[in-house]
């Protein structure tokens, strides 16, 4: 992660009627700006498949809810973005979407549109 990029002042996580939580803009966000990086452990792809097939056998088999959290970074590897450091997991899909993803320098970004 880029440690001398900082964007907390452009958003915070709170109670969200979507998945328990979301991830909210304190302000405006003007057009093509780096919003918050997608971390977490990078693994093959063959493993975060299986992650993600664990995953959903457990939220399928119980009462509760909950989400997968790999990420595609490219044609190798994934990022599985579970650990709870990882702010951005927390981002809900919208059918209006105010940013989309953007792989730089090999990290997963969300970035204004």
């Amino acid at each position: 992660m880029n440690k001398k990029f900082n964007s907390t002042n452009l958003w915070y996580v709170k109670s969200s009627k979507i998945h328990g939580h979301g991830v909210f803009a304190k302000k405006s966000i003007k057009k093509n700006t780096r919003i918050i990086q997608y971390i977490g452990e990078k693994v093959s792809r063959s493993e975060g498949n299986k992650r993600s097939e664990e995953r959903i056998k457990r939220y399928l088999n119980s009462n509760k809810t909950g989400s997968v959290y790999i990420f595609e970074l490219n044609n190798r590897y994934d990022i599985d973005g579970s650990p709870k450091y990882n702010k951005a997991r927390y981002i809900n899909h919208s059918c209006e979407p105010n940013c989309e993803v953007d792989i730089i320098e090999n990290e997963i970004w969300i970035q204004s549109i």
